[in-house]
């Protein structure tokens, strides 16, 4: 008991120190996390999350990339064949928590509003390629079809800062939304929501 008062003192006095500590954990995660994995992609587990062009005006939407990319299952995979779709592309790896607490969401999104239009795609920035993702897809009953990144396809899309990196394309394959780190089901069930109902 007659320790109390002094550690509570301590830390008090020595409190910046304490958050230099915690600031100084998080940067050497960050920097782990990126040395194991390439640096193709920063955890966004000490990312917050962005969004940008965001539902701007139509005239204003930048055009999505094109790519061209094999599935898991080898079949070719080319955005363009999904014009007049909306399309959800998900960049993620196995290994980032953020990434597998979406993935239920995508899965189910993309059962109910397959038939009204839309189509979820995910691309891998995982460094262990196909051997790492296909036990993953197994495992979480992944449906759509998910292709290994490019360091063309990476590039095309702003370097991808983060994981996970959303992009949402609307029917004439514009960016209508991009957004980086976790989001609700709600944030990308509402933008799937409006832009199938537009023309």
């Amino acid at each position: 008991m007659a320790h109390k008062p002094k550690q509570k003192g301590f830390m008090e006095k020595n409190f910046h120190l304490v958050v230099v500590a915690v600031v100084a954990l998080a940067v050497l995660a960050m920097y782990v996390v990126m040395s194991r994995h390439g640096g193709t992609a920063t955890a966004s587990v000490v990312d917050p999350p962005t969004e940008s062009a965001a539902m701007g005006s139509p005239n204003e939407l930048p055009a999505a990339p094109d790519f061209t990319l094999t599935s898991t299952d080898g079949k070719t995979i080319k955005l363009s064949d999904y014009r007049g779709k909306v399309v959800v592309i998900d960049f993620f790896a196995t290994w980032c928590p953020p990434c597998k607490a979406e993935i239920p969401d995508y899965i189910k999104l993309y059962s109910r509003y397959r038939k009204d239009g839309f189509q979820m795609l995910g691309i891998s920035v995982d460094q262990g390629g196909i051997d790492a993702v296909r036990p993953f897809m197994k495992e979480y009953g992944v449906k759509y079809p998910v292709m290994l990144a490019t360091d063309e396809v990476v590039s095309a899309y702003g370097g991808i800062r983060g994981i996970p990196t959303t992009f949402v394309i609307d029917k004439q394959g514009r960016v209508a939304a991009s957004l980086m780190g976790y989001r609700p089901a709600s944030v990308f069930e509402n933008l799937i929501q409006k832009l199938t109902k537009e023309n």
